[in-house]
């Protein structure tokens, strides 16, 4: 069975960094898609960032840019999202999701692609 854990929100001041961790079990996470979502308080879900694991190509939110950088390690199949100059806008709820195998696929394909399997999510807050 499909499933996907998140890990490694917390608290942090303005500026400074985190990273979060997508623990993937019950498939290997070759040729998937793979993305990183945030919801806000009050706000709708919106996609943060997202990688086609079969050649690492990624796509980004413009609000992002920059800042975020998502990774895969496919021995340990594990996503990552290394989130630096952090601000309080970035304050959300952040999940994980996961659908494939694709192929032929790539960052934009993945990055809006309607995701079959959610983590529960990590709560991240920037606050001074």
């Amino acid at each position: 069975q499909v499933r996907v854990v998140e890990s490694g929100g917390g608290s942090v001041q303005p500026g400074g960094s985190l990273r979060l961790a997508c623990s993937a079990s019950g498939y290997k996470i070759n040729s998937y898609c793979l993305g990183w979502f945030r919801q806000a308080p009050g706000k709708e879900r919106e996609v943060v960032a997202a990688i086609y694991t079969a050649d690492g190509s990624t796509r980004y939110a413009d609000s992002v840019k920059g800042r975020f950088t998502i990774s895969q390690d496919n021995v340990k199949n594990t996503l990552y999202l290394q989130m630096s100059s952090l601000k309080p806008e970035d304050t959300a709820m952040y999940y994980c999701a996961t659908d494939g195998p694709f192929a032929p696929g790539s960052g934009s394909f993945c990055y809006s692609h309607d995701y079959t399997y959610w983590g529960q999510g990590t709560q991240v807050t920037v606050s001074s």
